[in-house]
């Protein structure tokens, strides 16, 4: 009888080297993150950069439950836009020691771009403005973050030759122009699932954390090292934001963090051809967003809502679940569909 493991792809050869850099650029990124923290805790007390509990949501519907469960959380002065810290010390260690135009540029043009839009949200939210106190209209925000979707896909296209689409198990399909929209979409629901993510304590870090490891593995198998180390890059910049961001959090990272992290999520999966595989890897991140998409849906069609509160995290909460209950269990089901994900890349030939 033919044993499983023999039908197994054949074996890659990753030299220790390559590991080594994957090993320094997250301890490089770990260590960075950490000495800018006190810079901004300082300036983030000392001009009372605090988040602001919400009224209602950027359409402007009321969000009575939200408001009910973190009340009590936002009346200790929480300060926002530790997502600074993030971009800052991706983009410095990018710079000094990975900048690659094919590999890390258009990664890292994401990471600063969407950073910025969720910046001037953050401070629009700190300073009291707009409707609810949510920040920046959702339609602004979408346009924007839209421009940076379209700019990488059209760049993706033209410049870098992305001209077909990687399909587990069946191979490349062709698909010339319509891969354009295909990656826009993809970026934009990527950024939307990562910032409707971030309503917890450590619960986005925690999964970007997870998610970036797998892409960095996927990278580096595929022998793309300047993603890899790229990706390593983020994970140890997320280590040192979750140090800090678990219960009872220190501070967040604002959608300046989570509009950074979602974009930069959907361009690498488009440069590692793993734009199938993402909605996997990132489960979790599918299921938040699915869940608002949901709610909103049958608010509008039914007249009432399915969940207690959306997204699915809130939902739980509203159940009973403490809230580091909630943040773990969807740290455990995030690493095994991060598992799943990349088990289906090596064996569907995405590597």
């Amino acid at each position: 009888m033919n044993s499983i493991f023999n039908q197994l792809p054949p074996p890659i050869t990753i030299e220790p080297q390559m590991l080594s850099w994957l090993v320094l650029a997250a301890l490089a990124g770990f260590v960075l993150a950490m000495a800018l923290t006190p810079v901004y805790t300082y300036f983030a007390f000392t001009y009372e950069a605090w988040k602001r509990v919400r009224q209602s949501t950027t359409s402007g519907e009321k969000a009575p439950v939200f408001h009910k469960l973190h009340q009590e959380k936002h009346q200790r002065n929480i300060p926002t836009m530790a997502g600074v810290v993030i971009v800052v010390s991706v983009a410095v260690v990018t710079l000094l020691f990975n900048y690659d135009q094919a590999q890390t540029l258009l990664p890292l043009l994401a990471l600063v771009a969407a950073g910025s839009v969720g910046l001037v949200d953050d401070l629009i939210n700190i300073r009291g403005e707009g409707t609810g106190v949510a920040g920046l209209r959702s339609r602004l925000k979408f346009w924007l973050i839209l421009s940076i979707a379209a700019g990488v896909s059209v760049y993706a296209f033209v410049k870098l030759g992305y001209v077909s689409l990687a399909v587990p198990f069946l191979g490349q399909v062709p698909l010339g122009w319509g891969l354009v929209p295909l990656f826009i979409l993809v970026i934009l629901a990527s950024a939307n699932a990562v910032n409707i993510t971030d309503g917890l304590d450590g619960l986005a870090g925690g999964l970007s954390t997870i998610v970036f490891g797998v892409y960095s593995i996927i990278a580096l198998l595929q022998g793309n090292m300047g993603i890899a180390v790229f990706c390593a890059t983020v994970v140890g910049v997320m280590l040192s934001y979750t140090w800090f961001n678990i219960y009872p959090a220190r501070f967040f990272m604002g959608d300046s963090g989570s509009f950074a992290l979602g974009t930069t999520l959907g361009v690498i999966a488009l440069l590692t051809d793993t734009v199938l595989l993402l909605p996997i890897i990132g489960a979790v991140f599918v299921l938040e967003a699915g869940s608002s998409s949901i709610q909103l849906l049958s608010k509008r069609l039914r007249g009432r809502k399915i969940f207690h509160s959306a997204p699915l995290h809130h939902h739980f909460e509203a159940m009973g679940w403490p809230e580091t209950k909630v943040t773990m269990r969807f740290w455990v089901l995030g690493s095994v569909s991060g598992t799943i994900g990349l088990m289906i890349a090596i064996w569907g030939g995405q590597l």
